[in-house]
């Protein structure tokens, strides 16, 4: 389907047209004055100077051509040469029957589908998720959601930390702990067991011991070094040691982030690049891209532009050990192989971007992708406290993800449950709903590369710019909407009347803008654009639900008229958080 805005604009362009004008001139946009019209063409002011006519003339000849048309309302020239619009109820309700009717409602599917990776996860086996992995899964999983509502293959992959010394220092620590395990015995040539010889949190509790111990004891980091090597060489019992520390960890993180509804097509991991190291770095050094500079292996990136230094690329450290440069440029090439895709996607801390400007270049300038590839850096800001700082526990420490979870599902619980005698059960699966409205609305709210504060009691509340009070807005629709069919009512689609009331065509017209607020959330990677739209879109309906009396309605025709409405309402704002990652449910 076309946007209204660009049926209008066509509408007014071919007026122009008509009168003898450039049709370009005819371009429209949404008025910045609602109470005087909709929408508003100053083409007639731009154009004056080329056709030698005051604004004001040009603007009455435009206007002049459409009154006869079925699009609008009312049409006026107003001085100095504007020109003012408002669109026919008759014409607006059909566009919304049409947009009933479309599977896509309104949103056109794109005729050039693209397949797209993207890099949203980076967690680290052996531990946990914390605050700090939060807007990463939240902003890297809305983006592939949009991606594939408007058309395009898109594919999410975790990538997870799974390599050097981290996984040494635990090996190292397990066999201080339990020297007796099979892992450590090189004459032994049978199976490995089957379960681990540690449960999640005891591999939570090892890993920083160990990193602890490798600070002060010079003697265990030289054998974490060491575990780290025979690891990466392939010694058989340490390669099915960190086969377990793999199962155990990606066991949990998926039920982590399953909490947060967020699912990962690819549990890639640093590992799986490895193998394209050797073949690339030789590749490098034949084509003459990498040279030795004080025993390390770099790829110089700087260009003419640059507005400041862009150190080279570091492909190998001067004891030859890669780099995450190293892998993320090893990855590029598993992904080409196994993909093709048209775009990459990283989603990550934006204090990360030289890095990705260096990974990208130093990709670009070896060939390691087609010229025509798209490598897109989407850095986030902060998550921080009321203080300003980074969000931190009241010990001072950094959150686990799902303790924060559990806080605000708690919190949901107790708000929903103050006032109203409900089944526990019951409170306890809408608190979890809610809850993630108001951790993923929180923070998809705030324009990405933007830092932000996390105020529990704000994110938490049932008024404002919340994720709770979208989906009580949700839940007051479907309610309404089952009243009307217990008493006999049935809810279909093409019966839209035009509206009665100035909030019904508010509602109606805000309803138009989902299209082209998808659209535009897709080409900026910016989900904040579907928040910004669905509040005001739940404004607009509580404004016509207060204003009108949609039950005690005597017109059986313009009842059923409300009822379509409130219906492509909640299809629409239900679609949109789903865009965002979180779902509504049947009642609060």
């Amino acid at each position: 389907m076309k946007k209204v805005l660009d049926l209008i604009s066509q509408e007014v362009m071919n007026a122009f047209e008509s009168c003898g004008y450039d049709a370009s001139y005819g371009k429209v946009g949404i008025s910045n004055r609602p109470d005087l019209c909709e929408f508003q063409c100053n083409g007639a002011m731009a154009g004056a100077k080329k056709y030698k006519k005051a604004p004001i003339m040009i603007a009455n000849d435009v206007v002049a051509k459409l009154q006869e048309s079925p699009l609008f309302a009312e049409v006026a020239a107003v001085n100095p040469g504007f020109i003012n619009i408002r669109i026919s109820g008759d014409y607006l309700a059909g566009y919304l029957k049409e947009m009933q009717e479309d599977e896509n409602l309104s949103v056109e599917k794109t005729t050039e589908p693209k397949t797209i990776v993207i890099d949203y996860g980076g967690a680290n086996v052996a531990k946990p998720l914390h605050v700090g992995h939060l807007r990463s899964a939240i902003i890297g999983e809305s983006i592939k959601r949009i991606g594939r509502f408007v058309g395009h293959k898109v594919i999410g992959d975790v990538h997870l930390g799974d390599w050097g010394l981290q996984m040494g220092l635990i090996i190292t620590e397990v066999k201080e702990r339990q020297p007796d395990l099979v892992y450590f015995d090189d004459t032994y040539e049978g199976e490995y067991p089957v379960e681990a010889p540690f449960t999640i949190s005891e591999l939570e509790e090892i890993y920083p011991t160990a990193s602890g111990k490798s600070k002060v004891d010079e003697e265990f980091r030289k054998a974490a070094l060491d575990a780290t090597a025979k690891l990466q060489s392939g010694v058989r019992g340490y390669r099915a040691l960190w086969q377990h520390i793999l199962n155990v960890s990606i066991a949990d993180l998926k039920k982590n982030y399953g909490n947060l509804n967020v699912e990962f097509d690819l549990w890639k991991k640093e590992s799986d690049a490895q193998p394209y190291i050797p073949e690339m770095v030789e590749k490098m050094k034949e084509e003459g891209y990498a040279y030795m500079d004080q025993g390390a292996l770099i790829v110089d990136i700087a260009e003419d532009t640059d507005t400041k230094e862009v150190p080279p690329c570091i492909i190998l450290k001067s004891d030859g050990a890669a780099l995450y440069t190293t892998t993320d440029l090893a990855t590029i090439i598993e992904r080409r192989k196994l993909f093709d895709p048209d775009e990459i996607i990283y989603v990550v801390d934006k204090r990360q971007e030289m890095h990705f400007i260096q990974v990208f270049r130093c990709a670009r300038k070896t060939g390691l992708v087609k010229e025509e590839t798209g490598l897109k850096f989407l850095g986030f800001g902060t998550m921080n406290g009321k203080d300003g700082k980074p969000f931190k526990t009241r010990e001072g420490g950094v959150m686990r993800l799902e303790h924060l979870i559990a806080d605000i599902n708690e919190e949901m619980f107790r708000k929903i449950t103050e006032n109203h005698e409900v089944d526990e059960a019951e409170a306890r699966e809408t608190a979890k709903l809610v809850g993630l409205s108001a951790i993923k609305y929180g923070d998809l709210s705030n324009q990405a590369s933007k830092d932000y504060v996390f105020d529990l009691d704000k994110f938490t509340s049932f008024e404002g710019n919340t994720g709770p009070y979208i989906l009580y807005t949700i839940v007051r629709i479907k309610s309404i909407l089952n009243k009307y069919r217990a008493n006999g009512g049935t809810v279909e689609k093409g019966h839209l009347l035009a509206p009665a009331g100035a909030s019904e065509k508010e509602l109606m017209l805000a309803l138009t803008n989902f299209s082209s607020t998808v659209e535009q959330a897709y080409e900026e990677l910016a989900p904040h654009k579907i928040c910004a739209f669905i509040y005001e879109l739940a404004n607009d309906f509580n404004h016509f639900y207060h204003e009108t009396k949609i039950l005690a309605e005597e017109n059986a025709d313009r009842q059923r008229s409300y009822i379509e409405l409130l219906d492509l309402t909640r299809e629409v704002l239900e679609t949109s958080i789903d865009l965002l990652g979180f779902s509504a449910p049947e009642r609060m």
